[in-house]
């Protein structure tokens, strides 16, 4: 077959965070597929056709890729951040398996993108400088009994964790639930990070302690970050939002 799928990272909102190698993938595509407003954030090009879809049709759109591929089409498949991390790679690669046999003759290709707890971290300092894990908030593909034993696990043996998906009007409660697991665990000046819309003109960071956190500080479009028992704040010397990172060492320093 002579067609592609790429699965391409446009990066959490900001432009510049785009790859040139993802860069180059879009402008040479015959087909853009992806969530409406990610297809909306890639400039349009002349003959090239642009797919756009609901949010929660990830498998259609995957499929309606790797037809157009088998078809002999250049197909760029877009996701938010990296497409590897609770996005579009997995969704590919899912259909690629339980589809049509000869879709395994295309060629797929994952493109990388910055993550949103990569570029929330960057903007407060270096919370993930320790070992760190990523959990998805979100339970309409895994029961929340999985979920909530993943975070007591993960919290109970000190990582740092980032949470996706954390809060929408369809799941309104998860995110209130972490918290009380968190609590359980965690100490009450433990840092919590909003994180909103990371790159974008309407970006929004909040650091708060866990024991002042409310739900509704977050948002689809928020990355929560919450900090090991090790992770710490620099206050700044004009008293703007403090530096937040989590040494490298753990315990006694070397």
């Amino acid at each position: 077959m002579t067609g592609q799928v790429t699965i391409v990272g446009l990066g959490p909102g900001d432009p510049r965070w785009l790859t040139p190698a993802a860069s180059e993938v879009l402008a040479s595509a015959t087909d853009l597929i992806g969530y409406g407003p990610y297809v909306g954030r890639v400039p349009e090009r002349p003959g090239q056709r642009r797919h756009g879809s609901d949010n929660r049709v990830e498998l259609d759109r995957a499929r309606l890729a790797l037809d157009l591929a088998a078809k002999g089409g250049q197909v760029a498949v877009v996701s938010g951040g990296d497409p590897g991390v609770f996005a579009m790679a997995a969704a590919v690669f899912e259909a690629l398996e339980n589809g049509d046999p000869s879709w395994r003759d295309i060629d797929i290709r994952v493109e990388p993108g910055i993550t949103a707890m990569l570029a929330a971290a960057a903007h407060v300092g270096a919370p993930l400088g320790g070992d760190f894990c990523a959990i998805s908030l979100s339970d309409n593909l895994k029961p929340w009994e999985v979920v909530e034993r993943r975070l007591k696990a993960a919290v109970t043996a000190d990582f740092v964790v980032a949470l996706y998906n954390p809060i929408s009007a369809a799941r309104p409660w998860q995110l209130g639930a972490a918290f009380k697991v968190v609590a359980e665990i965690r100490g009450p000046d433990t840092p919590i990070i909003f994180a909103r819309a990371v790159g974008r003109p309407d970006q929004r960071i909040r650091i708060v302690p866990l024991s002042e956190v409310e739900a509704s500080m977050a948002d689809m479009s928020t990355v929560v970050i919450i900090g090991a028992s090790t992770t710490r704040l620099i206050e700044k010397a004009d008293g703007d939002t403090p530096y937040v990172y989590t040494p490298r060492f753990y315990g006694v320093r070397p």
